[in-house]
């Protein structure tokens, strides 16, 4: 399943819903096209929601730690909402679950904004 990337506003917070996969290619190329225009209209609160995501390379990978470390820098934040299955695998063995904040309910997720 090709990456799907639904946008949508909380308060003051962006949160990127992610369906399919974000593989080398197309996929990636969406997500780091769609990360970088966030990051450009200035959002400084970023969540990722990654319930609906099948896998995830090293290129998707990159281009989250990319606008991880790019938000960090400007003062804002990302933060990734609910990882499942070999996502979450992928995430834990690279160690980047414990690197950005990670949370498996919404409504904490966007109270760790405030």
């Amino acid at each position: 399943m090709a990456l799907e990337i639904t946008l949508r506003e909380q308060g003051d917070v962006t949160i990127l819903d992610l369906n399919g996969r974000a593989t080398i290619g197309l996929g990636n190329d969406l997500l780091n096209a769609k990360l970088r225009q966030v990051v450009d209209s200035g959002a400084k609160k970023l969540l990722i929601n990654l319930a609906g995501m099948t896998q995830i390379d090293s290129s998707g990978i990159s281009s989250v730690v990319r606008t991880f470390v790019t938000m960090e820098r400007s003062n804002g934040s990302l933060k990734l909402l609910s990882p499942l299955g070999r996502v979450k695998e992928v995430l834990a063995v690279t160690r980047l679950l414990a690197a950005i904040p990670t949370f498996e309910d919404e409504a904490k997720a966007l109270a760790s904004f405030r």
